[in-house]
């Protein structure tokens, strides 16, 4: 027995897997009418996002950075495929054992459906329909190979033919296996045709602005390895809690206030372009950026003060919180001071760089507030702004231990050069980007080998909400080398030295790089 079932488990691992195929084929097929974005690895992949330890949430973001729910849909089809493999062998080995894991996998699939935001009334139906038919499958997978693995070598019929069991276990496992691939893919391409976020972004439509944001001349250094002054949208950085980019149709997208108002409002996209649209320019910068990090960007905004938005529905004296939620649940704890106050550019933004927004950057319709974490201000794919307070709600990160208020810790990078990359002695320049939103940079100091700080050249800055860029020419000698960089702001504030990580409210310290130089 021992040796028929080391001679089998690759066959019954390969039911398994099958079946698990037959069991996703399914329920991404039924969620296209039952439960749309719901399929069992998006529905199942939601809950990682929202349960997984911040400890493992930080890890994943500083290896994988904007490739992290790549990573995560990596994991999770890697988990499918060990867990199908081992049900096929235990099916095999232990019936029914194995038909038993694809039940616990249906029930994970069906609890994670309909408790995810906005799930439909018939959300458990791919689930458990996947499960049924993921179950049949292994198991009559596995009743052919044990026919396969029970006929005698030579048949005691020698009319009969040879392997018939064996064609029979092939060929239902090919079939099924077919079938699977062609169900499964034709619903992620029905899935891919019905709901574009890109077709609709196409035909959308933006006024022009009132006022526009101008970069002036001398705002670009334009060095190889500093990163650009407005960040193209391709390069932007996006950290967020979506799986899979939700989509919205501005046709019939709504924005409604609620909450501790005089009266709750609704409002359409044309309600937002007949306020009158402007640009704005804002850096924007995620909590879990590290120190030196790259998750930060500069963009030309175009959108409606909040603060104009939240006048419609007249917030109460005694509110000091909008909690602004996404269409896929997540939401995040704003100051109501940070968007009403005349001197701050928050805004409902419609578009970015010049174009409708993208759809991984929020289409149609997203928060931008310079000064705050994007954790809670820079909710995506917006749909409710909640006046209230923070006594009596919670954003989406505050439980996970993230501070309910973040202001942005300002600081400085250096882009080049960079450890690791040796540079030819001589004139060196070394560069970097600098930034205090909604404040300003007021200089950037460079130390070079611990020497003495020297005052580094700043770009000509498009405002007080965007970064900078800074150079200092270097006498390069061979050898290694240490630099550092700090910020200092317009209230005359020196960045903090101290290095902090990005839990609870984001990094701090001064960046200091090891330099290698080579003979010229």
């Amino acid at each position: 027995m021992a040796q028929d079932t080391e001679r089998v488990w690759p066959w019954s691992a390969l039911a398994g897997v099958v079946a698990a195929a037959a069991f996703l084929a399914t329920a991404e097929a039924l969620a296209l009418v039952a439960s749309p974005g719901g399929g069992p690895l998006v529905a199942v992949g939601g809950v990682v996002v929202d349960t997984i330890p911040r400890p493992l949430k930080e890890l994943a973001i500083s290896l994988f950075g904007a490739y992290d729910k790549v990573a995560l849909f990596a994991g999770l089809g890697l988990a499918v495929l060990v867990a199908a493999a081992a049900a096929g062998i235990l099916q095999y080995r232990a019936r029914p054992a194995g038909v038993a894991i694809v039940g616990v996998a249906g029930a994970a699939a069906v609890a994670a459906a309909v408790t995810r935001p906005g799930a439909p009334a018939w959300a458990w139906v791919p689930g458990t329909v996947g499960a049924i038919v993921g179950a049949v499958v292994l198991m009559l997978l596995i009743a052919r190979l044990r026919a396969w693995r029970a006929a005698p070598a030579v048949p005691k019929d020698p009319a009969a033919p040879r392997g018939l069991d064996r064609r029979a276990f092939f060929r239902a496992t090919a079939v099924a296996g077919a079938a699977a691939v062609l169900v499964g893919v034709g619903a992620r391409l029905v899935d891919a045709a019905t709901s574009s976020a890109e077709a609709l972004r196409s035909e959308l439509r933006l006024p022009s602005p009132g006022r526009t944001v101008e970069v002036p001349a001398g705002a670009d250094f334009e060095i190889e390895g500093l990163a650009p002054i407005v960040t193209p949208n391709a390069d932007f950085y996006r950290v967020d809690t979506a799986l899979v980019v939700p989509t919205v149709d501005p046709a019939t997208w709504t924005l409604r206030i609620t909450g501790r108002v005089e009266e709750e409002v609704e409002i359409t996209l044309q309600d937002l372009f007949d306020m009158g649209l402007d640009e704005y320019g804002v850096t924007l910068t995620c909590v879990s950026n590290p120190l030196g990090g790259d998750l930060v960007g500069n963009a030309i905004w175009l959108g409606v003060p909040v603060r104009d938005v939240l006048a419609l529905a007249r917030p109460d004296a005694d509110a000091d919180m909008v909690l602004s939620r996404s269409v896929d649940g997540f939401t995040a704890s704003t100051p109501l001071g940070s968007l009403t106050d005349d001197g701050l550019d928050a805004i409902i933004a419609v578009g970015m760089n010049g174009e409708p927004l993208p759809p991984e950057h929020g289409f149609p319709v997203r928060m931008v507030v310079p000064g705050l974490y994007g954790y809670v201000s820079a909710t995506k794919w917006l749909t409710e702004l909640k006046v209230t307070t923070f006594a009596e709600d919670e954003a989406y990160w505050t439980p996970r231990g993230y501070s309910a208020k973040a202001p942005i810790k300002f600081s400085s990078r250096i882009d080049t050069p960079r450890t690791g990359t040796p540079v030819a002695a001589g004139r060196v320049p070394i560069a970097g980007m600098a930034w205090a939103q909604t404040v300003g940079i007021e200089r950037v100091e460079v130390s070079i080998d611990d020497g003495a700080w020297q005052e580094a050249e700043l770009s000509n800055p498009i405002n007080d909400d965007s970064w900078v860029q800074w150079r200092l020419d270097w006498d390069a000698s061979p050898g290694t080398h240490y630099v550092a960089v700090r910020a200092i702001n317009r209230d005359g504030e020196t960045q903090i030295e101290e290095s902090a990580p990005i839990y609870p409210n984001g990094s701090s310290g001064w960046q200091r790089l090891l330099v290698t130089v080579n003979e010229g």
